[in-house]
């Protein structure tokens, strides 16, 4: 599809709750749906662009994890293996949306030698990184 966003980069998230996943990360980050796909009731794959990046997502599909190479982080123990980061004009007030809409404050927004962090953990257990960076 044209509207797809494509990025040198992406990071692919599995979950488990994909549909309403959704609709968290437009509550909580500003994600807009690009694409969406539904398979046996689940979410397949969707493409969200996110703060000017994009972002795909599906449910987790353990019976095809040979497959895919990975599981949502509630399979992990809730734990997972990497951090989404937002490079954000202001860490605060991203850090405030996220934990209003649900996210579970990991680390407060501080100062720290590159500009302002803090770091949230979702309900479906990915953790994100609302970074404002100085200038030059």
């Amino acid at each position: 599809m044209s509207d797809t966003p494509t990025h040198p980069v992406v990071p692919y998230l599995s979950v488990r709750g994909g549909l309403e996943a959704l609709t968290f990360y437009a509550q909580a980050f500003g994600a807009e749906e690009v694409e969406r796909y539904e398979f046996d009731g689940k979410l397949g794959h969707a493409a969200l662009r996110i703060n000017g990046g994009a972002l795909y997502l599906a449910d987790e599909f353990p019976e095809h994890e040979a497959m895919t190479g990975n599981v949502a982080p509630p399979t992990l123990d809730n734990r997972t293996t990497t951090t989404v980061t937002l490079n954000v004009e202001d860490a605060d007030a991203w850090f405030q949306r996220a934990v209003a809409a649900g996210c579970d404050p990991i680390r407060d927004v501080t100062d720290e030698f590159f500009g302002r962090h803090g770091k949230v953990r979702d309900p479906f257990g990915h953790v994100w990184s609302l970074v404002t960076l100085k200038a030059g």
